[in-house]
Parts: C-alpha cells; sequence; structure tokens
C-alpha cells in the first residue's frame, strides 16, 4: 500500500512521464479520426516503428546526435510511411463502410508486424538511456529519473504546441473546420485529400515520437503495437473523439490510474482483500466504461454529427436467389459427406470453418441488421466456452454444459448490452471493447476457477462423439440450425422492427417502438448465438484460454463478417471460410504469414469494397438493370 506522500508523489510523477508518451500517441490517432472519420489500428504499429527506427539510429550513430537525432528521423521516417499508407491504401475506400476502413487498418498491422520480423528480428531490443538524462534527482527523498520529469515536460510543450498549430494557422483552421462538419468544409473548397494525406502524416509524425521517446524506458519489441493500441482507443475515447485537451487530460487520468492501482498493492476493504496491482490489466476499460456511462460522448467530446451509418445508407437484406440456394445446398451436401473422405486435419479446420461462420454470423446481426458497433463480441463467444468447460469439468453432459454456456454469454450481453445499447458509433464500440477485456481480465486472473493463464485442459466430447466424422456431424448440425436461426431472425416481425430502429429511430419511436428495447433484445440473442459457437469450440479443441475471448478475436470476427458483406445472409459464412483457410493455409506456407495475410485483406477490401457477398450481389442487381 502507499506507505508515505514520497512513494506517492514518485508513483504519481512515473505515471505522468508513461501519460506524455501515450498523449502523443493519441492525440494523432485523435486528429486522423477527427478529420477522416478512420479509426486507425495501424497507429499502434506506427508508434512500435518508432521505437524500432529511434533504435537503430542510435546504434548506428551514437552519442547524444544518434539518440535526438534518432527521435527526429523515426517521427519523419514514420510520418512518410502513414502517409504512403494513406495515399496507396485508405485513399482507395475513403467511401467504404467506416468498419471496413478498420478492416484494412488492422490489415496494415500484419503487414507492419511482419515486416519489422524482417528488419530487426523477433528478439527484444533494448536501446540506450537518453545523453544528459541518465542520472536522477531526490523528490521528497526518493530517487526519480531526470529522463522521466523531460518526458512530462515534453508532453506540455507538445500540448502547447498543436493547440497553437490548430488556433493560430490556416492548417489547423481547416483541421478544426474539418472535425466540425467535413461536409461544408469541402462544400468551400477546401482540398479533402490533400488534408486527409497532411492530417494522416502529422498523426504518424507523432506516433513516431510518441514511440522513439519510450526507448530508454521499455526494450523494442514486436507486441507493441497491440498493447499501446488498446491504451491509445480509450485516451481517444475518454477525452471525446478529435478533442486535444481531452486526449491530454484522458491520457493523464489512465496513467495515473494505472500508477496509483501498482502502488496500492493488496488492500483490505471491509474484510476483503482487493489486490489492485491486478486491475492494472483493466484500469483503463474501467475507467472508459464508467466516463462512457457517464458522458456517453467522452470528457471533452461531442455529438459526431457527420459520421457515416453503415446502416442506413446498407441495401436491404433479401433472400437469396434461386442460384445462391443452389450453390448453398450443393455446399451443404458437400460438408455432410465431408467424412467419407476427407482426414483428420481436413476435418479438424472445417469444424473451425463451422464454428466462426455461427461467431462472424452471430456478429453479423449487431452489426448489420442491428447496425450497432462491437468491437468487443469475443466475451461472448469466450463466456460460451468457458461456461461449457466448467460444466463439462464438474462432471456435467455436452448438452448440459452447452446450454450452461449459452445462458452465461446470453446473460453478459444482456447486462453489457444494457449499458452499449445507449451509445451510438464508435463511442458503443469502444464501450463494448471495455466490456469484453473487463470480463477477459476476470477470466484471466481467477486462477482457482477458470486456470488463468494457464486455462482449462480435458474438455473432451462424450464417448458417443469420441470419432471425430460424429463430432464434426454434430457441429454441423448445431451450428447449421443455430446459422438458419440468425437467418431467420432478419424476416421476423423483431428482425423488422430492429432494422426499421436502425435506419429510422425517431419515426420508429413515434409509431410506439421502442428503439433500445430492440436493440438491447436483438444484442442479447447475438450474444447467445455466439455463445453457442463458444461452447463447441472449447469442446472441439478440448481446452480453452483466455486467448479466446481477446481483442484479437474480436478482430477477426469484424474481419469474417466485412470480408463476407455486412448485411448478407451467407456474407459472414463466406469471410468466415475465406479467413480461416487462408489463415491456416499461410500459416503453414510462410514464416511471415501475417504479412501475407495482411496484403491478402487488403486486396480483398480494395477488390470488395462491400465485402464478397455484397459485391456480387451489387455485380448481378446492375447486371440485371442492364
Amino acid at each position: 500500500m502507499l506507505s508515505s506522500v514520497a512513494n506517492f508523489a514518485v508513483l504519481s510523477l512515473n505515471g505522468l512521464a508513461s501519460a506524455a508518451s501515450l498523449f502523443l500517441v493519441a492525440v494523432g490517432l485523435s486528429l486522423i479520426f477527427g478529420v477522416t472519420r478512420i479509426v486507425n489500428f495501424a497507429h499502434g504499429s506506427f508508434y512500435m516503428l518508432g521505437v524500432y527506427v529511434a533504435y537503430s539510429v542510435a546504434n548506428t550513430v551514437g552519442g547524444a546526435v544518434g539518440f535526438w537525432g534518432g527521435v527526429l528521423v523515426a517521427g519523419f521516417a514514420v510520418a512518410i510511411i502513414g502517409l504512403l499508407a494513406e495515399l496507396v491504401v485508405l485513399r482507395r475506400i475513403y467511401d467504404a463502410p467506416e468498419l471496413l476502413q478498420l478492416i484494412a487498418t488492422f490489415a496494415l498491422v500484419l503487414v507492419i508486424k511482419d515486416a519489422a520480423l524482417a528488419i530487426w528480428g523477433a528478439e527484444d531490443l533494448l536501446g540506450p538511456r537518453a545523453p544528459g538524462f541518465r542520472g536522477a534527482i531526490d523528490i521528497l527523498g526518493k530517487p526519480f529519473p531526470t529522463y522521466d520529469l523531460l518526458l512530462i515536460a515534453i508532453g506540455a510543450v507538445m500540448l502547447l504546441a498543436l493547440t497553437q498549430l490548430l488556433r493560430r494557422t490556416r492548417f489547423g483552421l481547416l483541421l478544426r473546420a474539418a472535425t466540425q462538419d467535413r461536409e461544408m468544409t469541402d462544400a468551400l473548397g477546401v482540398n479533402q485529400r490533400l488534408l486527409f494525406t497532411a492530417v494522416f502524416a502529422l498523426g504518424s509524425f507523432l506516433a513516431g515520437i510518441g514511440g522513439a521517446l519510450q526507448l530508454p524506458r521499455e526494450p523494442a519489441s514486436l507486441g507493441m503495437d497491440l498493447a499501446i493500441i488498446a491504451d491509445v482507443f480509450v485516451v481517444v475515447v475518454v477525452g471525446g473523439l478529435g478533442s486535444l485537451p481531452g486526449a491530454f487530460v484522458a491520457a493523464g487520468v489512465i496513467s495515473l490510474v494505472k500508477a496509483w492501482c501498482i502502488g496500492l498493492g493488496e488492500v483490505t476493504l471491509f474484510g476483503v482483500a482487493v489486490e489492485f496491482s491486478k486491475l492494472t490489466l483493466v484500469a483503463e476499460f474501467i475507467v472508459m466504461a464508467l466516463v462512457l456511462v457517464w458522458k456517453p460522448n467522452g470528457l471533452f467530446g461531442k455529438p459526431l454529427t457527420h459520421a457515416r451509418g453503415d446502416a442506413g445508407q446498407a441495401p436491404v437484406v433479401r433472400v437469396p436467389g434461386r442460384r445462391s440456394l443452389i450453390a448453398l445446398a450443393i455446399a451443404l451436401v458437400v460438408l455432410v459427406l465431408l467424412p467419407q473422405w476427407a482426414g483428420d486435419y481436413t476435418l479438424v479446420l472445417a469444424i473451425d470453418v463451422i464454428v466462426f461462420a455461427l461467431f462472424a454470423a452471430s456478429l453479423g446481426l449487431v452489426i448489420g441488421n442491428g447496425g450497432m458497433g462491437s468491437f468487443g463480441h469475443a466475451a461472448y463467444f469466450g463466456l460460451g466456452a468457458y461456461g461449457a468447460a466448467l460444466l463439462a469439468k464438474a462432471g456435467y453432459g455436452l448438452i448440459v454444459a452447452c446450454l450452461g454456456g449459452v445462458a452465461l454469454a446470453a446473460l453478459a450481453a444482456l447486462l453489457f448490452g444494457w449499458f452499449s445499447v445507449r451509445l451510438s458509433g464508435t463511442y458503443m464500440a469502444m464501450l463494448t471493447l471495455a466490456f469484453a477485456q473487463i470480463a477477459w481480465s476476470i477470466v484471466f486472473q481467477w486462477d482457482a476457477v477458470t486456470g488463468g493463464s494457464n486455462g482449462m485442459v480435458g474438455i473432451w466430447p462424450p464417448d458417443w462423439l469420441s470419432e471425430r466424422g460424429d463430432f464434426y456431424w454434430f457441429v454441423l448440425l448445431v451450428c447449421g440450425s443455430a446459422t438458419l436461426l440468425c437467418a431467420w431472425l432478419v424476416f421476423t416481425p423483431l428482425g423488422y422492427a430492429v432494422r426499421a430502429s436502425r435506419d429510422a429511430p425517431v419515426k420508429a419511436a413515434a409509431i410506439g417502438l421502442s428503439p433500445r428495447g430492440l436493440q438491447w433484445a436483438w444484442f442479447t440473442i447475438a450474444g447467445a448465438i455466439a455463445g453457442v459457437a463458444g461452447a463447441l469450440y472449447a469442446f472441439s479443441k478440448g481446452s480453452i484460454s483466455p486467448d479466446v475471448m481477446a481483442i484479437p478475436r474480436s478482430v477477426d470476427a469484424l474481419v469474417m463478417v466485412l470480408l463476407g458483406g455486412i448485411n448478407t445472409l451467407l456474407g459472414p459464412i463466406i469471410g468466415a471460410a475465406v479467413f480461416t483457410w487462408l489463415q491456416d493455409t499461410l500459416a503453414r506456407s510462410t514464416e511471415y504469414w501475417r504479412g501475407a495475410l495482411g496484403v491478402t485483406i487488403l486486396l480483398l477490401v480494395v477488390l470488395f469494397p462491400r465485402g464478397i457477398a455484397g459485391t456480387i450481389a451489387a455485380w448481378r442487381s446492375r447486371r440485371a438493370a442492364a
């Protein structure tokens, strides 16, 4: 526990030092989003590249010139990389749905990670200490690094510099105008493409500088991108999308809360021992959840008046045509007969495809017909898996265990959905991410029940499904039925009412519908269906770990849905099949399979901006009209 004022002061200063770099990275993302409305998932990769470039320059040149020159070189090098990414990739898809742009930036994450692996290798690289700032000063009898004080000063100076840039220059004026009303800025003759490119380069420069300044505090590693991006998203959302002071305050709040949790350690409250140090894994997400429930637009944010809504522009979901139904029937026959000729490995891969197809279909209900954003759908997949695993280990049969897992997932979706549906757009998506991370943290640290980071093993199907082929048919039957349920729900009165609430919430309320209530029910149903997929996944693998409900799993589901096509019945199925097959094939073919997968996703996004099924449907409509 914090034993003195001196300890508290040093911990607080440590938190502020971390906040300085976090602010530089977060404000870059905030500026990019404010103007372009792109949630740039690759921003963490730019931060990581800043650390690597600074390491290379510092070790090549050496001395003060090498270190401080490396910081500047890292900023400009990352700015150029960000500029190229905007010109080559993002400029082609500015008119695509926002979630599809998110997937494109996620593909950039994969490409950049493998590029860094090829250039710098897989080992962590420890950089030099900052020349002239290698010592410490005495603060209330406690030593504190002078470099950390420098970081605090740099953060304050950068805040002032960026504030002056936005208020005193024409470029800043255009940025503020585009943030407040991008369409009006375009109507006044401002070159939108040039503005987008410039702000992307500026945001990338800030991310590179923020990463380079962290070199004396932590080694360069390939995991830095995903480690920082979650915190950056939290800071941007808590502060308010596009808000410069909001990013500064939020970075300070998040960093201080994490530092204080470390300092508090274990505290006894009302006879219960609470380990605050364990809360560091999820502290920022708890803060974000509390802030968004209290202030839906963040501390300094304003309602988004010009965000594109995917739902409102989406085509009406239609029953597949005759050709599609014939193709679906043929595919179903092939799937039913697959165990007759396929080997065990093929069956394992097929089970994964079928399970993930249902998982993607459940997310498709949320972001397609429901028009809601969700970055945390893996929570319900993972809770379904853990619920089934716990009951199976307790001696219950497969059916009871699966039903228990589905019930746990549905209860979580019911609880989280009640808060989430009160928000919209990016704010809702980030709140679902916060809840998912809280659930992941509980599973990750509850060693006595879930096995903690080691997970749970020995979760196998019963004797009557011990043969791989029999279990495959069981999974095909359950997942196929649940997928048909997803398709049927879209055309029920509930499905039509949810779609009406999505497209015209004011009109829906005027005729007596409850948009929030309908979305809540829809969200809960989708969570329960994801729990079905998770429960079967646990039995298919024989074990389960916290990774099953981590952020990458939610991103995988988004990729599947968007590759297949939003607002299409077959889209999630096609997307799950393509993504799972690509991931497996590339992982067995090359060491740099992530980069190859990223390039493939980028090509699919550019070639099929509406997803594979959506693009094919649009092509058929144009052909029929001609």
